[in-house]
């Protein structure tokens, strides 16, 4: 095969993975996922926060 045509190939096997990650990031079925991932650096944390520990 010509390096050309292995290029061209390659291209559009890229560009086929391309376009289904934005399928699979876009599609209804993630919404609640990622609204719940953008919401969760807003929400409080349930941990003390860092620092010296007592009696360390």
């Amino acid at each position: 095969m010509d390096p050309g045509v292995l290029r061209g190939l390659f291209t559009a096997l890229l560009l086929v993975l391309f376009l289904g990650i934005c399928a699979w990031a876009y599609s209804g079925k993630r919404r609640a996922m990622f609204d719940e991932a953008a919401r969760r650096p807003l929400e409080p944390d349930d941990r003390p926060p860092p620092g010296p520990r007592p009696g360390s």
